[in-house]
């Protein structure tokens, strides 16, 4: 209720002022006791539904994908909202400004988002500090990549970087190869390279006190015999888990006019038009790998019956954004409770 009041408001900012706004405001709340009881009548009782995978006990099945809070700077009013865990990111060893204003848009006959932000971020050091002052029983995840300037014959150097500089202070890694808003990108994720940056990250993690689980996250655009490589990398390589799915290139099927289209141009596609392909690769990963690969369900959830869909396909965990953005605030919690009453 409260919130479809509020988000004709929010729709008529730009999309990131609109963000940071609410986010601001929401952070804000969680530094008063008013604050915080209000939040408490808005979402209701947070659903506590544990689940353990990688030795960590989450809440619920129900995180917040990167790109959302990309600095760590909003995650005490997440951690109240009734997320299970929140993954930060995409961070990079040095700041960057991303790419050139306007470049997030909102496409609402679609329910979706065109975004090319560009790993947009503070840099390791600023988003460190940050996280030393985390929320006690967040889990929280971090999402790391390699900075544009830097060629990808060096990239695993980034990612190391990253690996290493927050290792003490999140609970587990995603390896972002699949954003097609930072330029070759995307290369990272053909069989070679991304073998030998998965190979390096693993022996930098079996050097550490503490083993730490690796996630990738690829794009929804591989065709199968790319998938088949995936999962032939992945299960060489050890790593703990596959993400399914990052944005999409892809702008078949929207209601949205070809003309706004052109005039946004390029960037990831998200949210509703996302959920067929996502969950096409989602199974497709999990028949393949003999459900060996614990996978995290993304793209296109927009009600608690495409949360279930997720984890029927073959997902351990899912994620929201685009449709916790549509949906408001409550959504995370609505979803956790729905799994919940429907066994999951």
């Amino acid at each position: 209720m409260f919130y479809s009041l509020l988000r004709p408001l929010l729709f008529s900012l730009s999309p990131e002022k609109a963000h940071h706004f609410s986010m601001h405001l929401l952070q804000k709340m969680t530094d008063t006791q008013v604050g915080n009881f209000f939040l408490q009548q808005l979402i209701g009782k947070k659903t506590t539904n544990p689940f353990q995978l990688w030795d960590i006990t989450f809440p619920n099945r129900v995180g917040l994908a990167a790109g959302f809070d990309k600095n760590a700077q909003y995650l005490s009013a997440l951690q109240q909202l009734g997320f299970g865990f929140v993954e930060i990111g995409t961070v990079t060893p040095l700041p960057q400004a991303g790419n050139p204003l306007p470049r997030l848009f909102r496409l609402p006959a679609d329910k979706a988002l065109i975004n090319r932000m560009g790993f947009n971020n503070d840099g390791l050091l600023a988003v460190s500090k940050r996280l030393e002052k985390r929320p006690e029983k967040l889990i929280v995840g971090g999402n790391i990549g390699k900075n544009k300037a830097t060629p990808n014959e060096n990239a695993t150097s980034d990612y190391l970087k990253c690996l290493l500089g927050l290792y003490d202070l999140v609970d587990y890694f995603v390896v972002n190869v699949s954003s097609p808003n930072t330029p070759d990108l995307r290369s990272l994720q053909e069989k070679e390279p991304l073998q030998k940056l998965l190979e390096s990250l693993k022996n930098a993690i079996a050097k550490q006190r503490i083993t730490k689980p690796l996630l990738l996250k690829i794009a929804p655009d591989l065709d199968f015999p790319a998938l088949d490589d995936i999962v032939e990398v992945a299960l060489a390589c050890n790593i703990e888990g596959i993400i399914a799915t990052n944005t999409t290139i892809s702008r078949e099927n929207l209601l949205t006019s070809a003309k706004n289209l052109q005039k946004i141009g390029a960037g990831g596609l998200s949210g509703k038009p996302l959920l067929e392909s996502a969950n096409t690769v989602l199974q497709y990963l999990h028949h393949q790998s003999d459900g060996k690969i614990p996978l995290v369900g993304v793209g296109g959830i927009f009600s608690p019956e495409d949360a279930l869909q997720k984890l029927r396909a073959g997902a351990s965990l899912i994620q929201i954004y685009t449709g916790f953005i549509y949906n408001g605030a409550s959504f995370p919690n609505e979803i956790a409770s729905f799994l919940k009453k429907n066994a999951y």
